[in-house]
């Protein structure tokens, strides 16, 4: 069982959490502010840390790297809103382990501390054998995966890039949101080059420690610095021959891009603590979720690394841009998550197909993942139905409640043309609530706070428009 520390400014939260992870055997302690709860994990570490984003003194992205700061093998799983899943994806990008949105539901939470429970032995057994040094698993050989091709013009346009860079040597940039899986099209590029046969090895930059990176990246010989108990093969070093994929690029710090552009310039490394430099021959492909040029005018990256690095590029449109493409990904992941727990759900029903088509997907293609698996989980049926998706994504699709005020459009509400006093009423208060929503960007505990009613109410009032609407 685990120690875990709970961290949200809803107290109702932190209780609900606090007895169920108690009955399911774990130690546990909660806080509602983020300084006190650091001052806690200093003194008493624990395994697992729940933490809202949004809380009083600071947000989630401070104590994520707080938290890491105290020990990189804490396994933080972030609390958001559905409104906030977009920065729950990016963070996750940073370091933590996984986000789950409210309202809670008690298989999700005991499925993701199980798993979080193993990354960490993970990270503590590839800690003590020297072979790891990172937060969170950033640098990883990626076996051939299994890669979707879409239906879409945007799909199209992306397979004809990958079949045209991929025979050459070329370093290319893959640019596009968290989620979209820049990943998966590094690893499809490799696989369709000459170097298919050699090494393919990722790294996040975004979860290198900083003052590790340059031994993460290059390695280092025993005694190189304090801590250095034996000698350690970089990454470069294990991908020679193979292609090396760095993702979250703007990340490195600007000692480590002049060190980087040295190895692209010669095409040799040196170990840290070593006069022996090293030939590699290792093709480079980056990832970036911002434009690279920004970054230049910011200060964040060198202009002459960008123009090595900028041989070819693709850009990744969000999966709101692809909407040809959310069936055929939605099938992908079911398929994937059969596999895993062993059922055998044949697909969706019709109604869930439209929530699909019409969700704004801000987590893109990890949160369909996310949300097919918990959808999955639920199901005792042979098809997913609406009953197992996020009531918030729903609602959401319902009246199109995006987070861009600027794009957002109502439909009707609901029985908007009944006369009678008792619907006038309901679309009173539905029309009451929106505003309130909107107001807060659709955070229902503070729009609850406001409401002057209790979460669950304000759900059961969620539901009710729903049913309304359907008529």
């Amino acid at each position: 069982m685990a120690k875990i520390l709970i961290i949200d400014d809803d107290i109702m939260i932190c209780r609900l959490l606090d007895h169920f992870l108690k009955k399911k055997g774990h130690e546990t302690a909660f806080f509602t502010a983020g300084k006190k709860a650091i001052e806690e994990l200093k003194k008493n570490q624990s395994e697992i840390v729940f933490c809202d984003y949004r809380l009083p003194d600071t947000d989630g992205k401070e104590m994520l790297q707080k938290i890491k700061e105290i020990d990189t093998t804490i396994q933080v799983i972030i609390i958001t809103a559905y409104s906030d899943v977009k920065i729950a994806v990016d963070l996750i990008k940073n370091g933590a382990f996984e986000y789950i949105t409210k309202p809670f539901l008690p298989e999700e939470i005991t499925q993701t501390v199980e798993q979080a429970l193993i990354q960490k032995t993970k990270q503590v057994e590839a800690q003590t054998s020297d072979k790891q040094s990172l937060s969170n698993n950033p640098a990883r050989t990626s076996p051939k995966k299994s890669y979707v091709v879409g239906k879409s013009k945007e799909a199209k346009t992306l397979e004809a890039q990958i079949e045209l860079v991929a025979p050459t040597n070329y370093s290319v940039i893959i640019y596009g949101e968290s989620g979209t899986g820049k990943e998966s099209v590094a690893a499809n590029i490799h696989n369709s080059s000459q170097r298919k046969d050699g090494p393919f090895i990722a790294i996040d930059c975004g979860a290198l420690v900083k003052e590790l990176a340059g031994s993460e990246l290059f390695g280092h010989e025993k005694g190189a610095f304090t801590g250095a108990l034996q000698s350690k093969v970089g990454q470069f070093e294990l991908a020679n021959g193979g292609t090396i994929f760095l993702d979250e690029i703007a990340n490195l710090s600007y000692e480590i891009q002049t060190s980087l552009l040295r190895v692209i310039q010669e095409r040799k490394i040196r170990r840290l603590g070593s006069p022996k430099e090293l030939n590699i021959d290792v093709r480079i492909i980056v990832a970036s979720n911002t434009k690279l040029n920004k970054a230049i005018e910011n200060g964040r990256f060198r202009e002459d690394l960008y123009h090595r690095f900028n041989e070819f590029s693709i850009d990744l449109p969000p999966l709101s841009q692809r909407n040809q493409d959310i069936l055929t990904f939605a099938d992908f992941f079911l398929k994937k998550t059969n596999a895993e727990l062993g059922k055998t759900i044949e697909g969706f029903i019709p109604e869930v197909q439209k929530v699909f088509l019409e969700y704004t997907w801000p987590g893109n293609l990890r949160e369909m993942n996310n949300v097919i698996k918990r959808a999955a989980l639920l199901c005792n049926k042979n098809t997913i139905t609406l009953e197992t998706l996020p009531q918030e994504m729903v609602f959401q699709t319902k009246f199109n409640l995006e987070e861009d005020k600027n794009t957002h459009s109502e439909t009707p509400t609901p029985s908007r043309n009944d006369p009678q006093l008792k619907t006038v009423a309901l679309n009173a208060e539905y029309e009451k609530i929106l505003e309130v929503l909107r107001k807060v960007n659709y955070n229902k505990s503070k729009a609850s706070l406001l409401l002057n009613i209790d979460r669950k109410t304000l759900y059961n009032k969620v539901k009710n428009f729903q049913a309304l609407a359907n008529k």
